[in-house]
């Protein structure tokens, strides 16, 4: 049967051309009056039939507002004020309300960040994915679900006859965030406009949805525009990256190009992150933190989260824990602050065998064992300003007050590098990095032996991330605090580990000095992470595709 409603086609190789646009907002602050404020300004891009464009830069540069108003679209209160957004030949900010309905979801759709929220927690699969299709007319019901099961098929999906029967909660991050992706080529659009797909997924499942992207691009010949931060991603995808800063572009060329010979300061800044060099500190004295043959279960023991751990931190060194998300990183952490007591084993630290429970450790115990969050976001009070915050623990822990608090406060803001102009700001008035770093210098703030440091630079820009990198080494040769450090980023690890321990399934199934962790024979799992880190090179995904094809069928 065919299509009930045909979409517009246009002969022209332009598919996409963006002429000077600008978009602003407005601020409302507590005691400011409101403000406007451009989030994007004079930025002008083409882009060809069948191309991706890269488009990438820290939080706040535009990119999502970019990738939005080639759907005619502002988020937030965000308002397309000037410029031209050309698709398919027409100018989509004069068509009218009408018109972008038309247009959304047929000639141009949007893969999110986050496929948990955007799905439907009550509806099939399935349903979902066929829906915009169905709208707009483009295909029956059963030729739609012919298209849906051959895009679960090529986007390497399991069981794809059957997978758009179960739920949105019934298949991993990795499989919905595929699934889509298959939701948007359903209705064979023009343009894509893929919004950081692969920034909250695990090294290990993040190739395998880079490289099913790839793949369906390229065989359905759809053009795209692809957002993201990590540049080391978006050069195995594009065909070209314009790079973004403060809402202006900053540098467009070829992927080659722009990876082996940028021009433009900023870009060999994000071409060169994660260049830190750590020299490996071997151990001295005896541990200061001792895991011991810990096991810890959730849900009333029916699930085993911890099988039999042993790891140690030795004084003013770090132990990078690594694994993917459900490997029981968060919690060992959880563990070792006494939130979640262990069925059996031991913790020692400082010499002496810590109660399990938070509650019967003494005060001195939490003093020296401090911690730092992945989301700054909601680690603070946000209606209490830095200097607040920071003081807290000087008052908690050394009953400081008034001018010697204040004082404390400040030489811990120096100590961050922000400076005491800081004092009296408020979170919402900060960066993601500044939020971070007010966090560590809470933590600092209790004169800790350890910090255990969770996931602390993954929701931040590489730069940005970069820069809490080079703080917290610094800041370990100050202090001679140790780190308890947990990531699934082994760039990072390899950039501020002396010892290393790798947990997949609640077990640690490698550990020791960095430099034995990362020098081969690897055991199967620590060999498929280390192959799973992004690398700014061309041509690396297909290579990595094709070094797990070839296990596969070596084993």
């Amino acid at each position: 049967m065919a299509p009930s409603q045909a979409k517009p086609r246009r002969e022209s190789d332009v598919l996409l051309e963006i002429r000077n646009l600008k978009v602003e907002a407005t601020v409302h602050s507590s005691d400011e009056k409101p403000r406007e404020i451009t989030i994007v300004d004079g930025v002008l891009l083409t882009l060809k039939r069948g191309k991706v464009l890269g488009l990438i830069g820290e939080s706040g540069a535009g990119k999502s507002t970019i990738g939005l108003s080639s759907m005619g679209y502002g988020r937030g209160g965000v308002r397309i004020t000037g410029g031209q957004v050309f698709l398919n030949g027409r100018d989509i900010l004069k068509v009218g309300v009408k018109g972008l309905r038309r247009m959304r979801g047929s000639e141009v759709c949007y893969v999110a960040q986050s496929a948990a929220a955007a799905f439907n927690p009550a509806h099939p699969l399935i349903d979902q994915v066929v829906e915009a299709t169905l709208q707009h007319g483009v295909a029956t019901r059963a030729e739609a679900e012919e298209r849906a099961v051959a895009l679960f098929k090529k986007l390497r999906l399991p069981d794809p006859d059957n997978i758009g029967k179960r739920y949105p909660h019934q298949v991993s991050g990795g499989q919905l965030q595929r699934v889509m992706t298959a939701m948007a080529l359903c209705s064979e659009p023009d343009l894509i406009v893929f919004d950081e797909p692969t920034t909250a997924l695990d090294v290990t499942t993040q190739i395998e949805v880079l490289a099913a992207i790839k793949d369906a691009i390229r065989d359905t010949g759809v053009a795209a525009l692809y957002i993201t931060h990590d540049l080391a991603v978006v050069a195995q995808v594009s065909d070209e990256i314009m790079v973004l800063r403060h809402g202006k572009m900053v540098e467009q060329g070829e992927t080659r190009q722009i990876i082996e010979a940028p021009r433009m300061e900023y870009t060999k800044a994000l071409v060169s992150v994660r260049s830190i060099e750590h020299e490996e500190k071997k151990p001295t004295s005896q541990p200061l933190l001792s895991v011991k043959n810990v096991t810890a279960v959730y849900g009333g023991g029916r699930l085993k989260v911890l099988q039999d751990v042993s790891v140690e931190v030795h004084p003013g060194q770090t132990l990078a824990v690594v694994g993917e998300s459900g490997s029981g990183k968060s919690t060992l952490a959880r563990v070792t602050t006494g939130l979640l007591p262990p069925i059996s084993g031991s913790i020692s630290f400082a010499g002496r065998i810590l109660p399990p429970r938070l509650a019967e450790r003494t005060k001195d115990d939490l003093r020296g064992l401090q911690m730092i969050y992945q989301m700054a976001d909601v680690a603070m009070n946000p209606r209490q300003t830095v200097g607040t915050i920071i003081g807290r623990p000087l008052e908690f822990y050394f009953g400081m007050r008034g001018k010697e608090r204040d004082a404390r406060v400040a030489e811990l803001l120096d100590e961050i590098e922000m400076g005491k102009g800081f004092v009296d700001r408020y979170p919402a008035e900060l960066s993601g990095g500044q939020k971070q770093r007010v966090c560590i210098a809470r933590a600092l703030a209790a004169k800790p032996k350890l910090i255990i440091c969770d996931e602390v630079t993954s929701a931040l820009d590489p730069l940005v991330a970069d820069g809490i990198l080079k703080l917290l080494l610094r800041l370990q040769k100050m202090e001679d605090v140790a780190y308890l450090f947990i990531t699934h980023d082994l760039a990072t690890v390899k950039a501020i580990a002396d010892s290393i321990a790798v947990m997949y399934g609640g077990e640690v199934v490698r550990y020791g000095s960095k430099s034995h962790v990362l020098t081969p024979p690897f055991d199967a799992y620590t060999d498929l992470l280390l192959a799973s880190v992004p690398q700014m090179e061309l041509g690396w995904l297909e290579n990595a595709i094709n070094g797990r094809v070839m296990e596969s069928a070596g084993h």
